[in-house]
């Protein structure tokens, strides 16, 4: 048996009454996906436990069935893993966006959606300016995504920091990094002054200069936030018994890969955004299933498109995942397989950002006696015969030949 995971990122959406009070996956023309949900079984899956602040990094070790109490420490490790960043000990690596401040505001999360190519300039430049090499180091990452490494900094991991894509529109002054104890005090005000210092030194340098000219926004703050140590996984082959690859562009889930031990797939064309090659993932995902038991696809489009509040958008990277990605691997996979489909959480385009809601998902398997179920979205997924799961990974539902499920 081979097994496939899919993972449309902030696909699941809340109504939205342009749509007529649906949601894009309802909206959305889906035959692959449909056809899975009509052949298999749905149900919603709880991904953040109780406690815990909705994102993807969480999310997705519940789905892999990792304890997200017991080994998040913060995103900013497993990201720091996929470019090769040694941690020791006690360091602490921060996820460090490239954002954009307008008066005093965040005006932008992803600097416009800066190129990799402009970015590494400016965190360049940042590496010359305000890095210290026993304390503080820049490492540039993709596109906004980069990383700032507080050197034997056990206490930064008692920081309160707030991601820049839930602060969209709020004042800096509001959402900078605050210390959860004294101990942490001094690291907290440092790092507000990297982040004040670091607008004097980008909002002047050419890159950012040319941008503004050509009418796109400028990378010219940086905002640090998820800082962790890194983390100490059991290897899923270990955990499951299984051998597997995980697709992705996105750092933190190449980093939960590295982690966990799976096969790394580098995609040409993927590149986290809606534009990303959706064929060429089918492609790699089938040559990684001849060696592989399982292989994990990660889609991060949707969830840029509900950052940005673009409905139309998420409907089109719906439309792309089922057509250009799903569909290509059903017309050529060799059986006999499972596969299951979610959203890792939900990014609804009316608030822009990740909530707790549990997720839509279909498992489509020939150990599983299929629901009444024909189509996927958030509303059919209630009625599923999987019902409401809880404290289970999705994984031991895919590979699992459940008597109770027959």
């Amino acid at each position: 048996m081979k097994y496939i995971l899919i993972i449309g990122d902030g696909m699941a959406d809340y109504p939205i009454p342009e749509l007529g009070n649906l949601t894009p996956l309802q909206v959305a023309r889906k035959p692959h996906i449909d056809k899975i949900t009509t052949m298999g079984r749905s149900g919603l899956l709880r991904t953040i436990p109780e406690g815990l602040k909705p994102g993807s990094d969480v999310a997705i070790l519940s789905i892999l069935g990792y304890d997200p109490k017991k080994f998040f420490t913060g995103r900013g490790p497993f990201e720091a893993a996929t470019r090769g960043i040694k941690l020791k000990e006690n360091d602490v690596a921060f996820r460090c966006n490239l954002i954009t401040e307008n008066n005093g505001i965040i005006s932008d999360h992803s600097a416009g959606l800066i190129s990799t190519k402009e970015a590494a300039e400016l965190i360049k430049a940042l590496k010359k300016t305000i890095e210290e090499p026993d304390k503080i180091e820049f490492h540039s990452g993709l596109d906004y995504r980069h990383f700032l490494i507080l050197k034997n900094s056990p206490e930064s991991l008692l920081l309160k920091t707030t991601p820049p894509h839930d602060s969209i529109g709020a004042k800096i002054s509001s959402v900078m990094p605050i210390a959860n104890s004294k101990k942490a005090n001094e690291i907290a005000t440092i790092l507000r002054e990297k982040i004040l210092h670091s607008k004097k030194i980008l909002e002047s340098h050419p890159i950012n200069i040319s941008r503004i000219k050509a009418g796109k926004k400028p990378g010219n703050m940086i905002w640090p936030w998820s800082g962790g140590k890194k983390p100490s996984l059991e290897s899923f082959q270990k955990r499951y018994g299984l051998t597997a690859a995980v697709i992705s562009a996105v750092d933190l889930v190449k980093g939960i890969g590295i982690y966990s031990k799976m096969q790394i797939i580098d995609v040409p064309g993927a590149t986290g955004l809606p534009n990303t090659n959706y064929e060429a993932k089918a492609q790699y995902a089938l040559q990684a299933l001849k060696n592989n038991d399982l292989v994990f696809i990660h889609v991060e489009a949707p969830d840029e498109a509900g950052h940005s509040k673009d409905f139309k958008l998420k409907i089109k990277t719906i439309e792309d995942i089922d057509k250009r990605l799903i569909g290509k691997i059903l017309k050529n996979i060799k059986k006999p397989y499972a596969i299951a489909i979610l959203s890792d959480h939900l990014t609804p385009c009316k608030i822009g950002t990740h909530t707790k809601d549990p997720v839509p998902f279909t498992i489509f398997s020939p150990l599983i006696k299929p629901d009444k179920n024909h189509k996927f979205n958030e509303i059919t997924a209630k009625s599923g015969g999987f019902g409401l799961i809880e404290n289970k990974s999705l994984i031991s539902l895919l590979i699992s030949s459940n008597e109770n499920n027959k």
